[in-house]
């Protein structure tokens, strides 16, 4: 369950799958924006949340659905929040979610595949960092990185990449029932890949 093996396997997918795949680790960060907003009041889900349900439906059917990738990219990058001003760990998160979205945007916008790679180590990545945040001062930095790969919150992480480039490898092509059968898979997942409910904003 390594992490480059994740990534290679990622490269070796059809961009469909790619494309959803980025879309619904995208899906799995947002909730930790929600909980941000929801804390400090700062921005508004509605751009991240509208950017990726317009992704969802052009991918369904891309040659009737007209999307603006970029005008979509500006609203979420102005609604991205900054570490400065914001004293709490839930900014890196928050940041981390726009961070994902906006990538997953640039590479429909430039039909580049690495930016839907970088989707999966954006996630990562934020998993990484919230448990080094919270835990560098009881573990020590010596011990620090053995202690993230080993963290629940990581192994699962890497968990769920993989069982989604499982199922997504069996699929012959990407079509209404398959994206509407991932959506009932992450809400039957229920949480962010932080462990927050996806109603913790309620």
């Amino acid at each position: 369950m390594s992490q480059l093996n994740t990534f290679q396997r990622i490269r070796e997918l059809p961009r469909e799958q790619q494309i959803v795949l980025a879309l619904y680790l995208c899906e799995r960060m947002v909730p930790n924006y929600d909980f941000f907003h929801h804390l400090t009041g700062f921005g508004d889900s509605k751009p991240l949340h509208g950017s990726l349900n317009a992704c969802w439906d052009w991918v369904v059917n891309p040659k009737k659905t007209k999307v603006n990738f970029a005008r979509w990219q500006e609203k979420v990058d102005e609604q991205t929040p900054s570490e400065h001003g914001h004293d709490m760990l839930g900014v890196y998160p928050a940041m981390d979610a726009c961070t994902a979205i906006s990538t997953l945007l640039q590479g429909l916008m430039d039909d580049n595949a690495a930016n839907l790679l970088d989707v999966a180590k954006i996630s990562q990545a934020s998993v990484a960092k919230f448990i080094e945040l919270n835990d560098a001062e009881d573990v020590g930095t010596e011990n620090l990185k053995e202690h993230v790969d080993n963290h629940e919150l990581m192994e699962y992480e890497i968990a769920i990449q993989q069982a989604m480039l499982n199922f997504l490898e069996q699929q012959p092509t990407v079509n209404s029932a398959l994206v509407k059968q991932l959506k009932m898979m992450l809400s039957d997942e229920g949480v962010s890949n932080l462990g927050l409910a996806l109603d913790a904003e309620e």
